[in-house]
Order: C-alpha cells, then structure tokens, then sequence
C-alpha cells in the first residue's frame, strides 16, 4: 500500500472517531479503530490527575503522557503533532500560561473541529488548531520551544522526515517529548500489511533502534527513553515463538534536543 493511501485510511478512521462516542472505549486501537472489545485496552494512560486536563478533549487514544516529560515553563510556545480534539494542547496551556502559545496540528478535518469546539469552551485565545501534514507541516522554521505528540508518529509513514520537520520547526535549544509505539524484534508481514491494524497504531511501529535513528540522524542530541512499557497484544497478532526475550510492541516516551 502505497504512504498515501495509507494516510487516507488514517484520515477516515480517526475522522470517524472523533464523530463517535465509541473513540472513549480506550486506547489508540479504540474500538472505532480496529479492534474488538477484547483487543488492546491498555495503550492508554489516564490525564485526569493533570491541570488542564478536559475530559471533552479526551479520547483516549494515547498511548502515554508526553507531556509529564516535556518540561514546559511558562511563556513557552508549544506545538502537539496529531492533536485530535486538543487533549495534550489543553493541560500544555495550563503549564505554558497565558503569556505562552499552543498550536496543535492535525491533518483530519473533524478532530480539528473538534479541537475548535473544546477550544472555545476554555475561552483560550492562546491556543490554535491548524490543519497540516506532520511530513510536511505548514509553520515556520525555529519556532517552538517544544514539540509534543502522542501515539501518532507511527501513524506517519515518512518517519524520518517526520522527525528532520520536528528539528526545522524547533527553535536551538528546544526539545521534544513523545510518547510512541515501537517494535523489539519481528512483527509478523500479516500484521505489517493489515492496513487496520495499522490505524490502530501497531503495525506502523518501526523497530526501536531504528526509531532511534532516525532521531539521532535528524540532528537531535540529548536522547532519553523515560518510559517504556510492553503492550499486551490479542492472541495471534505476533507469534508465540517471536514474543520472547523482551521481543514484541512497546510504548515508549522518549525526549531529545536541538542543539
């Protein structure tokens, strides 16, 4: 399949789920998604704890906190890559304040009308929604002093040109925090090539040395893996022999720099 079809099955499915009530059952492979209820259920982690946090904004299509990583100081301009209906962008503002900005960029229509809506329930005037490719994103160079984003890179077919757009729009001195999924050892061709599964954040995963690399190329320095955490996958997805030895998907949340 070719990036851009696969872009457009992305598009259609999170379109969906940001007009479905279903996106709130958890997780990244929702059940709007791709799975069943008896799929993958523990991608997810709870912001309820967090400032900022609105419940509205919340669809439960993470796969960590990037966020609690990404020391944000007020006044900072703070940018979130696939923002869905602004979730990340929110609980950013109440640490980057009213002298700071948030844009959070998304390439499906119906979450950013979404985003808009929760936007203007808080009253923000601080904090934007722009629509735009993550592989080609439509802001300026040397502009933010951080990047956030959430389960939505291993969306992104072009990851390393994904991460050299997340340098060009840092400013020196900036950094990332991302939570992500990422592979140990050999994901089966069947779940590589099932465009669902995809979707629901799996088998877009790239091999953890090589998600490293493709940072490391960018130009980032400073790179720290916070947190990692194995995901539970439905029976059959990877085999049993290959699920071994620390083998299998993960969620990580990794930061770096630009010098």
């Amino acid at each position: 399949m070719k990036p851009s079809e696969l872009k457009l099955i992305v598009q259609e499915k999170y379109g969906k789920i940001a007009l479905s009530d279903e996106a709130l059952y958890g997780s990244c492979c929702s059940k709007s998604a791709c799975c069943s209820s008896e799929g993958i259920s523990n991608f997810n982690e709870s912001y309820d704890h967090l400032n900022g946090y609105l419940p509205d904004a919340d669809l439960s299509l993470g796969c960590g906190i990037p966020v609690e990583y990404a020391s944000i100081r007020p006044g900072d301009r703070v940018l979130d890559l696939g923002s869905g209906a602004g979730n990340d962008c929110f609980v950013a503002r109440a640490l980057t304040g009213e002298t700071g900005h948030v844009t959070g960029l998304d390439f499906t229509e119906q979450m950013l009308h979404k985003a808009e809506e929760n936007r203007k329930k808080l009253g923000y005037t601080n904090v934007e929604f722009v629509r735009g490719d993550i592989e080609e994103m439509p802001l300026p160079d040397n502009n933010y002093d951080v990047v956030l984003s959430n389960c939505v890179l291993n969306l992104v077919p072009d990851k390393q040109k994904a991460f050299h757009e997340v340098f060009r729009v840092l400013k020196s001195g900036g950094h990332f925090s991302v939570s992500d999924v990422v592979v140990k050892g050999i994901l089966s061709d069947r779940a590589r090539s099932d465009a669902e599964l995809y979707v629901g954040c799996v088998s877009g995963a790239s091999a953890l040395d090589q998600y490293l690399r493709f940072i490391q190329d960018a130009g980032f320095t400073d790179i720290n893996i916070h947190k990692q955490k194995k995901i539970e996958l439905p029976e059959g997805i990877i085999d049993p022999a290959e699920d071994s030895d620390g083998n299998g998907v993960y969620s990580i949340t990794v930061s770096a720099i630009k010098p």
